[in-house]
């Protein structure tokens, strides 16, 4: 994963009317911690940051007043209606650092017939280098028969990386479909079967 490059802006103010005031002129407060160092408070650029942190773990290339900072998108915090980002905490990384990420998996070609695929396991705990970062691990379920399991210890991860996932988690669970009749059909079958009795009844009736 290639880092992307934002301008940053050093701040000093806080608080939700600060917040919201930085939100109106585009800019989205966060913060930069790690190394032991002191938090670093800074304001991004909105439209630039908003694409940027649609990478997971979107690795971003800072500069800050001249100054250059390398740092891992850590939590992004959204408001729950508008889904507008408000906050990015940012964790400062170097070359060749290892660090721990999430990382999603992604579900590639098709079951056996007559078979289903349920994601049991969306995301796996890898260890890998900060500035190559995978954005997803493939798993291919083409022709995969039912009863047929993948384990985190049977994905294919990228050179240099570590699971940390347990390696016996299920990860994809391959069972048989199962038809389920549509609402017409049952109603249709369920007159069906009222009709078939109506006669008996009459007979034991006139009896």
């Amino acid at each position: 994963m290639s880092e992307q490059k934002l301008a940053a802006e050093l701040r000093t103010e806080f608080g939700k009317g600060y917040a919201r005031r930085a939100r109106m002129a585009n800019l989205i407060p966060a913060v930069i911690y790690g190394h032991g160092a002191d938090p670093i408070h800074v304001t991004l650029p909105a439209k630039a940051t908003t694409l940027a942190v649609r990478t997971p773990n979107a690795l971003l290339s800072l500069d800050i007043n001249g100054e250059g900072h390398l740092a891992l998108v850590k939590d992004v915090q959204r408001d729950p209606v508008k889904q507008i980002i408000e906050h990015i905490d940012l964790l400062t990384v170097r070359q060749g650092e290892k660090v721990t990420v999430d990382v999603p998996v992604h579900v590639e070609g098709e079951t056996a017939p007559g078979t289903v695929h349920n994601l049991e396991l969306t995301v796996v705990s890898l260890e890998a280098e900060a500035t190559h970062l995978p954005t997803a691990i493939e798993v291919s379920i083409e022709g995969r028969a039912a009863g047929e399991h993948i384990h985190a210890s049977d994905l294919v991860l990228p050179q240099g990386t570590v699971l940390l996932t347990d390696a016996e988690a299920l990860v994809v669970n391959i069972s048989e479909a199962v038809e389920i009749a549509e609402e017409g059909e049952e109603t249709e079958a369920a007159a069906e079967g009222a009709a078939e009795e109506a006669p008996a009844v009459e007979e034991e009736a006139a009896e």
